[in-house]
C-alpha cells in the first residue's frame, strides 16, 4: 500500500479539480483512505513503516480538512492554479463591500448590548443567505469562468463573512448564559 504524498487533494480523494464537489464522494474516499493508512493497522510493522503510515494518515486528515470546507477548499484551488491570494496581508477590499461590513458589525454590536437574541438570529439567518451568494459567484469564478483574480478577492470576502458569523454565534452565546 501505498500513497503518493505529492499529489494534490483532489487527486487523493478521486475527485475532479473543482470547487463544487460531491461531498458524499469525499466522505466516502476519506473513510477508505482512513481504513488503509490508519496508524493502527501498522502497529506491527517496522518504524519506518509506522512513520510511513503516520505520515499518510496526516497528508488524507489534511487533504479532508481542506476540502471538506468551502473555504479552505477555494483558498486551495487558487494554490494550485498558483495565485497568491495574500489572504492573510491583502485586506484591500471594495468601499461598498466594507461599508457592508461596517453596517453589519454595527448591527450586530447594537443587537448585543441590547440584549436582543431574536434580532441576532435574524442578521445570522441573513448573513448565511448572503454566504450562499458569495459561494455560488466563488463557484462560478472558479469552476466556470476560471476567473482566479476574481475569486481570490470573493475569498476575501467570504473570509470577512465567515469571522462575522462567528461574533454573532459569539455574541449569542454570551446572551444565552
Amino acid at each position: 500500500m501505498s500513497i503518493d504524498l505529492t499529489q494534490d487533494f483532489f487527486t487523493l480523494f478521486g475527485l475532479p479539480r473543482r470547487f463544487d464537489i460531491d461531498e458524499a464522494k469525499l466522505d466516502h474516499a476519506w473513510h477508505e483512505l482512513q481504513s488503509q493508512v490508519h496508524p493502527d493497522r501498522h502497529a506491527h510493522l517496522s518504524d519506518l513503516e509506522k512513520r510511513r503510515s503516520m505520515q499518510w494518515a496526516t497528508r488524507v486528515n489534511e487533504g479532508f480538512r481542506t476540502l471538506k470546507k468551502p473555504l479552505p477548499r477555494a483558498s486551495y484551488l487558487l494554490e494550485l492554479a498558483g495565485i497568491d491570494a495574500a489572504l492573510e496581508t491583502n485586506t484591500a477590499m471594495s468601499p461598498e463591500f466594507l461599508m457592508e461590513q461596517m453596517e453589519w458589525r454595527e448591527a450586530v454590536e447594537e443587537a448585543r448590548q441590547a440584549g436582543e437574541v431574536d434580532e441576532l438570529e435574524q442578521l445570522h439567518q441573513r448573513l448565511r443567505l448572503h454566504s450562499r451568494e458569495v459561494l455560488e459567484s466563488l463557484s462560478q469564478e472558479l469552476d466556470e469562468a476560471h476567473d482566479y483574480v476574481a475569486a481570490a478577492d470573493t475569498v476575501r470576502r467570504l473570509m470577512f463573512i465567515e469571522k462575522l458569523q462567528h461574533e454573532i454565534d459569539d455574541a449569542l452565546e454570551a446572551l444565552e448564559t
